[in-house]
């Protein structure tokens, strides 16, 4: 069975949907991704799918979306990322926290501090991967 991770930021406009976006570019098929936000916003953060372009992810046809509970019961990971997300995982379900790296702390803004977003989601969504399809 296709193993199936719900990856939850707050407003699911930026860093859910560029690891969902990412591990859907990374997993080929082996891992199905997803995306909700405890709150969601209107739109997907313009820069977030941008710089998610320039590595061959897309995320372009998404819309920030509330978190499914029938969903939630389904999937066998929850990723939140950063701080502000919390979520109630039904049992059996494995639930883990990506505390992302956050460049303005250290002033960078911009497209910069995109990219560092971006690097950083990535390498944990490769991490995952290889820990839910090992042969990846």
């Amino acid at each position: 069975m296709t193993p199936q991770v719900l990856f939850v930021c707050v407003r699911n406009g930026g860093k859910s949907q560029m690891a969902a976006g990412l591990m859907r570019k990374a997993a080929a098929g082996r891992v199905v991704a997803h995306s909700a936000g405890t709150n969601p916003g209107a739109s997907i953060n313009a820069m977030s799918a941008e710089v998610l372009a320039e590595v061959g992810a897309d995320m372009s046809g998404e819309t920030p979306k509330p978190i499914d509970q029938d969903l939630l019961r389904s999937v066998d990971l929850v990723v939140t990322l950063g701080r502000e997300a919390h979520v109630e995982a039904p049992d059996g379900v494995d639930l883990r926290n990506w505390d992302t790296d956050e460049p303005s702390e250290r002033g960078i803004e911009g497209i910069e501090r995109m990219r560092l977003i971006r690097d950083d989601i990535d390498a944990r969504v490769h991490g995952l991967l290889h820990e839910l399809s090992p042969t990846a």
